[in-house]
């Protein structure tokens, strides 16, 4: 069983996830929180597998509370999808950087929802190629953006950095494979590779920590 814990300021939104999440067999609601400070507390109490986090609440905002959720020893199995009402959010990216798992528009499809929590929940990383490139727009609209190469960015292979920066594009192992002209198993390799190398959580966290060491465009 997969369990969800809510997090959204308003009533109507925790309602109709609740909802959604309780008719599936597989998938059951661990909790509700109207801010950031309920939801980590919430989150120390249940454990939940996946937190839908909402970003923009009174107090404590969904950010922080990402932040202290994703950082917090007990709760490394946790992860968090971050909900956003628009296409694009100054603080989606922040939250990908504080370990989110990956980000969701609020008015996505119940089922694509639904898709999403359990491909989160088996350690998945949500980021659509839409997502990302709302991502990236958003970030390299930042100046000035300075370089600050990941500390382990030297163990990593030429073509470990290549991948590195293809998964930055948003592109999927099969897409990877047909730029470098190899097997999904050896573009997925490399990606799992990188991953490890650099300790990122999932394959959001390997966008950021290529963007902060250049090598993304």
């Amino acid at each position: 069983m997969i369990t969800v814990l809510i997090v959204d300021d308003q009533d109507l939104v925790r309602v109709g996830l609740r909802t959604l999440i309780d008719s599936e067999d597989d998938l059951s609601c661990a909790g509700e929180a109207a801010d950031g400070m309920a939801a980590v507390t919430a989150a120390k109490e249940t454990r939940p597998d996946v937190v839908l986090m909402d970003i923009r609440m009174p107090g404590v905002d969904g950010l922080v509370a990402t932040r202290r959720i994703t950082e917090d020893p007990d709760l490394e199995n946790t992860k968090v999808i971050v909900l956003t009402t628009f296409e694009v959010d100054e603080y989606v990216f922040d939250a990908l950087r504080y370990g989110a798992s990956g980000f969701l528009l609020k008015d996505t499809k119940p089922t694509d929802l639904l898709k999403a929590i359990r491909l989160i929940a088996e350690g998945g990383a949500l980021l659509s190629p839409s997502a990302m490139q709302t991502v990236v727009r958003e970030f390299v609209s930042q100046a000035p953006r300075s370089v600050k190469p990941h500390p382990q960015l030297h163990t990593l292979t030429e073509r470990e950095r290549e991948v590195v920066g293809l998964v930055a594009e948003g592109l999927n192992n099969d897409e990877i494979a047909d730029r470098l002209v190899v097997s999904p198993a050896t573009a997925r390799t490399h990606v799992s590779r990188a991953m490890v190398k650099l300790g990122a959580r999932d394959r959001a966290q390997l966008v950021v920590f290529a963007y902060q060491s250049g090598l993304a465009n």
